[in-house]
């Protein structure tokens, strides 16, 4: 049954904005309904403007596949919008390329064959950039092509509630699309000459940099005119959000074990330079032995412990009327809660996710990276359990989202189970201080590297 669709005043603004506007950034917190405020211009657009032929859409797989067709069928006013899904194998692509449609929605890694297969036959005059912090990478594959037949678009729309997950470095190339760079310079070698200096270097290697004096406002003030922030505790009167940390003791025999892995690997680093990626192997294998299990070099899970499952049930036993969903990281995670729970689902199917908002999931198995953007799974329960936890802050704060959005009728409780004295710690202090994951990863490391050497007799 369709509903009568009501716009709030900050979605009717938003609506108002795209329809005014050829290039426009609307950075709404995650549940503010940005696919239906979306929606509503197109369809002004295309039906009362005559301004447009055909929508592009990019967004994550399960978002392009469910979520705006969805909200099309949700809405009275939007039934005259025929929405083909261009996702699958390639035959499947092509031909839903070929149907008949106002809208087109694709997910963002195979812009790049998009590009390719149109090339200068390209006839999307609109397009929408669902969760544009997808294109943070100016390397990407998917920035270059998108960039390549930017200037065959005559509109484009980005949405996002976290455009810069990890500093002000991630928005160069999302300005870029919007105005190939008027406003924050042509190339990211002009963007970080005007707003950085370089911070961690080896040699002619920058591995990071850092904003200078007054450069976040300068920022913000350059791209205020194609850029609408608009916050959830402004506008939306949500549920609260209670956020608990539940603190697994490792047995003795255990976290002797886990001190002895961290000092060998640490050890094992001390001669290399250390950079953002040997520090996430350094780091997720000690989050896996924290959680209970490890991957060996041929790939094989080595158990090791079981006490974070021991924590988990007891969590179930106490919400034993409720629903429960479980975040997990590493698939072994995943194996083993599903040995100890048989009752559980992962969800993956779009028919998974409507029967855990029907209630009929008792506990529910999500992977971040599948749950991050735009999913509505409010009506299934409003219990999260973080079995492992991630380093990815836009993950992190995206997957909590799922559950307290506009429809959760009760306080979301957000439960994280950390191994005491493990990197479990450390990750939960990041996430609480919405530190970029990177960054204090890479610290973390080199004060532990600094902390083997001296326990070693030197500091060299």
């Amino acid at each position: 049954m369709s509903e009568i669709y009501k716009p709030r005043p900050y979605q009717a603004f938003a609506t108002e904005k795209i329809i005014n506007n050829n290039a426009i950034a609307l950075m709404l917190d995650m549940g503010m309904g940005k696919t239906v405020s979306t929606l509503t211009a197109i369809n002004e657009l295309k039906f009362n403007y005559w301004q447009i032929d055909k929508v592009l859409v990019i967004a994550p797989l399960r978002v392009a596949k469910m979520t705006w067709s969805d909200e099309v069928k949700q809405w009275q006013h939007l039934h005259n919008l025929d929405v083909s899904v261009v996702c699958g194998d390639l035959k499947h692509r092509i031909d839903a390329l070929h149907a008949r449609a106002d809208i087109y929605t694709i997910n963002r890694e195979n812009v790049p064959w998009l590009v390719k297969f149109l090339g200068p036959k390209w006839y999307f005059d609109m397009v929408i950039i669902d969760e544009s912090s997808s294109f943070k990478n100016h390397r990407s594959q998917r920035f270059k092509a998108l960039r390549r037949i930017r200037p065959f678009i005559n509109r484009i729309v980005e949405l996002t509630g976290t455009p810069a997950p990890n500093g002000l470095m991630d928005l160069w190339s999302q300005i870029y699309l919007l105005d190939g760079g008027k406003r924050l310079g042509r190339t990211i070698t002009q963007y970080r000459k005007l707003y950085f200096y370089p911070g961690q270097s080896s040699g002619h290697i920058v591995f990071n940099y850092k904003p200078k004096e007054n450069a976040e406002q300068e920022i913000y003030n350059k791209i205020s005119d194609i850029c609408v922030s608009l916050k959830s505790e402004d506008y939306l009167k949500l549920p609260d959000v209670i956020y608990n940390k539940v603190y697994v003791e490792l047995p003795e025999r255990i976290l002797k074990q886990y001190q002895e892995f961290e000092k060998e690997l640490v050890l094992d680093m001390t001669d290399n330079t250390i950079t953002a990626s040997s520090a996430a192997v350094l780091t997720g294998k000690l989050l896996q032995f924290a959680s209970g299990a490890i991957y060996d070099e041929d790939k094989k899970i080595t158990f090791i412990h079981d006490c974070k499952l021991d924590a988990l049930e007891e969590l179930q036993e106490i919400n034993s009327e409720k629903n429960i969903m479980v975040m997990y990281w590493y698939k072994h995670d995943a194996v083993r809660i599903l040995n100890r729970f048989p009752k559980a689902k992962i969800l993956k199917s779009i028919q998974d996710l409507r029967a855990w908002n029907e209630g009929k999931i008792k506990m529910a198995l999500l992977h971040p990276a599948s749950a991050g953007h735009g999913l509505n799974l409010q009506y299934g329960g409003n219990i999260i359990v973080w079995f492992s936890i991630t380093w990815n802050l836009e993950l992190y704060q995206q997957a909590n989202k799922r559950l307290h959005r506009p429809g959760q009728k009760n306080k979301v409780i957000i439960h994280h189970l950390i191994a005491k004295n493990t990197e479990d710690e450390r990750v939960m202090r990041a996430l609480t201080n919405k530190a970029s994951g990177q960054n204090d990863m890479l610290e973390a490391v080199k004060a532990k590297i600094l902390k083997y050497k001296k326990e070693g007799g030197y500091d060299g």
